[in-house]
């Protein structure tokens, strides 16, 4: 049997499956395998930040995704602690996720989404559902032998499982979702930077009603502590599935002190004594897992007709929650550019455009995620705590750190403060979250259009605050709009899996233009007119302190909502702009035929 299809995916966990949603929506005959006999059993990932519930947002599920989700500003903290059941013995606590109070006015303006906890096996569930239906061909229990480009196409050998039968896909493209085994990247030869297996984790999923102990200072995650554990994730970590009944309990251990006991009793155990649990206190245990902490990303995300999205080209601790993130946000990356590819509306150039710009975000991440369990890893530093010390020794470390009335006792309990608002980084890095730009003036990189102007420079820290630009190869910022009676974001106003063109009081021109060269170039985008009495009333003045062009100006979004080209004010030839523009951008112009930065007076005077 032999297939053919424009796009295989391989792989069908959250970054395969929300590949398949997008291309399906674009028109794009795609077939999805994977190897598994189906989504995820464990929750394992379940920070869902903003950048990804607008992404949810756009593709209509975001409804779903939260009804399914516990809000992470309703479990807001931050707990570390040397016993889960004695409130005497918390070490510290911090506010996360937007939901302390100088904390609440910075998240709530960067979105009109909030952040959820949704844990991984329940979200693939949603995207599934919406990923099946008319026009989808998902097949679990699939699994990929090997793969060859073929004259320009790439053949792949999959055996269905079930049957043993082998058949042969031929397909345009083929994208490796495969996860953090990926056999497409092992195929392909793909090097990677970094270092693996750089932990040994063990992990429980754990039916355990800790609602007294937990209620009263909700967290996502409670960092566990003892003396004589100096490990960069402390004891172990319990992480909220549903509060406060179900949980993952994680630990780290040394491969050569010997393998966990993951048996059921062998878990059980351990959660009685991290958690310091009576031996009658009720415990089930739903899931248990080995698994590896890594620290690489892919030196490239193609290779010819082949593509890695999400944990098959970037692995990293899931200390900072940005794994699944990364994975969305790789895949709405991706299937504009392969649907306009596919359907000839553009040139592969196009393509190479999702490695370069989503590379540098992996790397990005890879080292953040590693730099915060370097962090953690101060935390019991702090504290006293060494591998090999007794109990006792350990909690001595204590009674002079919370009560010596010292010169040294103040300055532990300093140093103590100044470890834990670096912890910040790990869990209110809405900058990172939010803020990535795609480099304008990359010469093999079309998708965004350079328009001589520089970036603006932060004034804050970049990790922590988010600072809205529209600089071409920024994220379309967020502002309220009022429209036909009703308030509307900024981001949802254009039409899912389209360009749109934002203009201000040059509206009918603009539109004209755009639709004069939407019937040149075979791609449309829809032109809507903001500001103060046009059609999107700009009444709180929000677009108008954020849009960084004049009234005449506009600014060209691309389908993943970030920024493609901009003009401060309108040009003499409006729709000789857009199609130089739009030529860049599809791949149709040559480098030369580029805009050209402006310098000088040039820059000057359109400013």
């Amino acid at each position: 049997m032999e297939i053919d299809t424009d796009v295989l995916v391989v792989g069908a966990g959250v970054a395969g499956l929300a590949l398949s949603i997008l291309l399906r929506d674009l028109g794009v005959r795609t077939l999805t395998i994977a190897k598994h006999r189906g989504t995820a059993t464990a929750p394992r990932a379940h920070i869902t930040n903003q950048r990804t519930m607008e992404i949810f947002r756009d593709m209509g599920i975001e409804e779903q995704v939260k009804d399914l989700s516990t809000p992470l500003k309703d479990v807001g903290n931050f707990v570390l602690t040397t016993n889960m059941t004695d409130r005497k013995q918390e070490i510290a606590r911090y506010s996360c996720y937007g939901a302390g109070v100088d904390q609440l006015t910075s998240f709530t303006k960067a979105s009109p989404c909030e952040m959820m906890n949704i844990p991984q096996h329940i979200l693939e569930q949603v995207l599934l559902k919406r990923a099946s239906g008319e026009g989808s061909d998902i097949r679990f229990y699939n699994e990929l032998l090997r793969i060859e480009e073929t004259m320009g196409n790439v053949s792949a050998r999959v055996r269905d499982r079930h049957t043993q039968a082998e058949y042969l896909v031929r397909a345009r493209y083929v994208v490796g979702a495969d996860g953090a085994n990926s056999l497409v990247a092992k195929q392909l030869g793909i090097p990677f930077l970094g270092e693996s297996k750089v932990m040994s984790m063990v992990s429980s999923w754990l039916e355990v009603d800790l609602t007294e102990y937990t209620a009263y200072r909700p967290a996502a995650i409670y960092f566990l502590l003892a003396p004589g554990n100096a490990y960069w994730v402390g004891s172990g970590t319990c992480v909220i599935v549903k509060p406060f009944t179900e949980w993952i309990l994680t630990k780290q251990y040394e491969p050569e002190d010997g393998e966990p006991d993951t048996s059921d009793e062998g878990m059980i155990e351990h959660a009685r004594k991290v958690l310091n649990l009576p031996s009658d206190f009720p415990i089930h245990v739903k899931n248990s897992s080995k698994w590896q902490v890594n620290n690489i990303v892919a030196t490239t995300y193609r290779k010819g007709p082949v593509f890695l999205v999400g944990d098959a080209a970037h692995r990293h601790p899931p200390t900072t929650g940005l794994g699944s993130n990364t994975c969305v946000q790789d895949a709405y990356n991706l299937a504009w550019k392969l649907a306009l590819v596919v359907s000839g509306q553009a040139t592969e150039q196009l393509l190479e455009s999702y490695n370069r710009e989503r590379q540098p975000v992996g790397q990005v991440v890879v080292s953040h995620a590693m730099q915060t369990l370097h962090n953690m890893a101060k935390v019991p530093q702090t504290l006293g705590f060494q591998r090999g010390q007794s109990v006792e020794e350990g909690y001595a470390s204590l009674e002079e750190l919370f009560y010596a009335d010292t010169l040294q006792g103040e300055k532990r309990r300093e140093q103590l403060e100044e470890v834990v608002r670096l912890q910040h980084r790990r869990s209110n890095a809405l900058g990172l979250q939010l803020g990535h730009r795609y480099n304008s003036t990359d010469p093999n990189s079309c998708a965004v259009v350079d328009d001589g102007t520089p970036f603006p420079e932060h004034k804050l820290d970049p990790v922590l605050f988010y600072e809205p630009t529209t600089h071409p190869g920024a994220y379309l910022p967020h502002a309220y709009v009022e429209y036909e009676n009703r308030r509307i974001s900024t981001l949802d106003i254009i039409p899912h899996g389209k360009f749109g063109l934002f203009v201000g009081v040059s509206g009918k021109v603009w539109h004209d233009a755009m639709l004069e060269l939407s019937h040149e170039v075979g791609v449309e985008a829809s032109v809507h007119t903001i500001g103060h009495r046009c059609d999107y009333n700009d009444v709180l003045g929000e677009w108008t302190n954020l849009r960084e062009v004049r009234d005449t100006g506009a600014i060209l979004i691309r389908p993943d909502r970030h920024i493609a080209w901009r003009c401060i004010r309108r040009p003499d030839n409006p729709t000789e702009a857009l199609r130089v523009a739009f030529n860049r951008i599809l791949g149709n112009s040559s480098k030369e035929s580029a805009p050209k930065p402006l310098v000088g007076d040039a820059l000057k005077s359109i400013l």
